[in-house]
């Protein structure tokens, strides 16, 4: 009898610490978690690198997360207005939004360096500021009074300096010009006596066929022919003073970022630190085709012309300018121009020897 009693209270532990055992697994195989989020953009369906770029983050998120976690993309007006996202993720009627930073400088003008600047960083510089530097660092620190969490997506290459219907062969000839343009590249049309007008990308084509505008900056040849500038514009100029890069933004309602799991955050990080080299990318291959396509099947149409050096200039002369004006603006942009402006100094010598000593050999 004692022999089986020993047996029994044996057997019996061995049972309650398979229970035990089966109570600690069981979260992790039934309780998972699964969430869902909304996230409009700012891209028309046109805009088919941006919107690949959005709908490539989301799968990435759910690919991590084993579909624990999925976010829902919506095209520029399909949820909302585009120029509504901003306060929707604030006030957390949508969890994230996918825009670009200086949309937003009515709220924050710090927000300007997070997109673009004129005679700026390129992609490469752009992102090494960010990732490797206190760019992103601080990106956080200026949206935190908004409730939000932002995360750098992916961005163009240097873009053009966009359509225009008559020729520019002076400074003069800005004057009155009403011109499609966000960013400080703005503000140096201004000063030049520009309408600067700001649109949607879903509104740029009718606004330029009917007149209302006279010329469009918008990204590059693929994104520009997509939207069918190169129908109701003749003169294309280059290069990109404007905007040497635009980088967007994955950015999330505070709250609900807080309330993910340790691993989502990380899906989320990693899933727009790999967008930023599928942007660029795509942006390389897709602008080199239509390119191509400019110059050869359009070209009796289409004029691809360089900006003079002399309009270079002075372009150069009125974004120092604006920029400084706008550094100057409160403490949150003397603190992110400075950050911006000591890392371009740094890594703009490396890129003179490096970049642009191998592009002169090409050029010889």
């Amino acid at each position: 009898m004692r022999t089986r009693r020993k047996f029994l209270v044996k057997a019996g532990g061995m049972l309650v610490a398979a229970g035990a055992a089966a109570t600690i697994d069981a979260p992790s195989v039934i309780a998972q978690p699964k969430v869902q989020w909304r996230m409009p953009t700012l891209w028309a369906p046109a805009n088919d690198v941006l919107m690949n770029n959005a709908n490539f983050f989301a799968r990435t998120v759910e690919s991590l997360t084993g579909g624990r976690f999925v976010i829902k993309t919506f095209a520029a007006g399909e949820l909302m207005p585009a120029s509504g996202m901003f306060d929707a993720c604030s006030n957390g009627s949508v969890e994230a939004y996918n825009g670009g930073a200086y949309y937003w400088a009515g709220k924050e003008p710090a927000m300007q360096w997070f997109t673009g600047l004129p005679f700026g960083l390129n992609a490469e510089g752009t992102y090494a500021w960010f990732n490797h530097d206190e760019g992103l660092k601080l990106m956080e620190e200026v949206y935190a009074p908004f409730g939000l969490v932002p995360r750098t997506g992916g961005g163009t290459n240097a873009q053009m300096a966009g359509w225009f219907r008559k020729k520019l062969t002076s400074i003069d000839d800005l004057k009155g010009l009403k011109i499609r343009i966000p960013g400080i590249g703005g503000k140096v049309y201004a000063s030049a006596g520009s309408a600067v007008v700001l649109l949607p990308p879903g509104d740029i084509y009718t606004a330029l066929e009917r007149g209302t505008i006279d010329a469009v900056e918008f990204v590059g040849p693929h994104d520009d022919m997509k939207l069918g500038l190169h129908q109701v514009a003749r003169y294309y100029y280059y290069p990109g003073w404007q905007e040497t890069t635009s980088v967007t933004e994955f950015t999330f309602n505070k709250k609900a970022h807080d309330a993910l799991p340790a691993d989502f955050k990380r899906a989320l990080d990693a899933a727009a630190l790999a967008s930023q080299v599928m942007s660029i990318g795509e942006y390389s291959v897709k602008n080199s085709i239509a390119m191509r396509k400019l110059l050869t099947e359009h070209k009796e149409k289409v004029e691809v012309t360089r900006l003079s050096d002399t309009l270079v200039e002075q372009f150069r002369k009125l974004a120092a300018q604006a920029i400084q004006q706008e550094s100057e603006r409160n403490a949150a942009t003397k603190k992110v121009a400075a950050s911006y402006a000591r890392f371009q100094s740094l890594i703009g010598s490396w890129g003179k020897v490096s970049e642009g000593g191998y592009y002169s050999l090409l050029k010889a």
